[in-house]
C-alpha cells in the first residue's frame, strides 16, 4: 500500500489514523501541498484528475477521496466489519456527508489562516459553528442514550473518523470547542482508542481511568 501524503493535511491524516487503528503497514509518498503546490502538477493530475489529496494505492488499484478510502479499508481489512457495519451503511453515508460540511467549512477556515488561503474567513466560521452545534447537539443526546459514538453500534465506525479531524484542528481556523462540551468528550475517546495516531495539531490524550 502507497499513501500520496501531505502530513498537515486532515483528510490525508484520517487514513494513516485509520491504518493505524487496522494495524496495516504502508509506504508513503510525500506531496509537496504547501507552498509548492504539488497536487496541481501534471504527475499527480494523472493520478488524481481532480489533484486532491489523498491517494491511496492498493493492490493495484488507485483509490481517491478519503470516504472513498475509509469505506475501502474497512470492506478489505477489517475482519470484524465493526468500522462500516452492514446494517448502518445510511447513517455512515449522511455521516460523510457531514464531514465533507466540516471540510467545507472548518477546514477552509484553517486554510486561510495557516495557508493563506484567499476565502470568505467569515462565511467559513460561521459554517463550521453552525455544524458544530448540530454535532455537539447529536452527541449529547446520544450520551443520553448510552452512546459513545456518532452512530449507536457500541463502538467507533468509519464515521467518527471521517469527522474527527477537523474538528480536532479547528482552533488552527480561529474556531473553538469551547463550547462545544460533548464534541470535546468525544474527541477524547477517539483519542483513547487503541492504535491512535497523533499528527501536528492533534495530540494524545491521557488514558482513562
Amino acid at each position: 500500500m502507497r499513501l500520496y501524503d501531505y502530513e498537515l493535511s486532515g483528510n490525508c491524516y484520517k487514513i494513516r489514523l485509520f491504518l493505524s487503528i487496522l494495524g496495516k503497514s504502508f509506504d508513503t509518498q510525500t506531496v509537496d501541498f504547501y507552498p509548492g503546490r504539488e497536487h496541481k502538477s501534471e504527475a499527480f493530475l494523472a493520478l488524481n484528475p481532480l489533484g486532491q489529496l489523498p491517494i491511496l494505492e492498493d493492490a493495484g488499484q488507485v483509490l481517491s477521496g478519503s470516504d472513498v478510502i475509509l469505506s475501502h479499508l474497512a470492506a478489505q481489512y477489517d475482519a470484524s466489519h465493526k468500522w462500516h457495519p452492514q446494517n448502518l451503511r445510511g447513517d455512515i453515508s449522511k455521516w460523510m456527508h457531514v464531514a465533507d460540511e466540516i471540510t467545507k467549512t472548518a477546514s477552509a477556515a484553517r486554510l486561510h489562516d495557516t495557508f493563506f488561503y484567499d476565502l470568505n474567513i467569515d462565511t467559513a466560521r460561521a459554517g463550521a459553528k453552525k455544524v458544530f452545534r448540530s454535532l455537539d447537539e447529536h452527541l449529547w443526546f446520544a450520551e443520553q442514550r448510552g452512546h459513545d459514538w456518532l452512530l449507536p453500534a457500541g463502538h467507533p465506525t468509519i464515521a467518527d473518523i471521517a469527522c474527527f479531524p477537523y474538528v480536532a484542528l479547528s482552533e488552527e481556523g480561529g474556531i473553538s470547542r469551547q463550547d462545544y462540551p460533548a464534541i470535546r468528550r468525544w474527541c477524547d475517546r477517539i483519542k483513547r482508542i487503541d492504535g491512535f495516531l497523533p499528527m501536528p495539531g492533534i495530540f494524545p490524550t491521557s488514558k482513562a481511568v
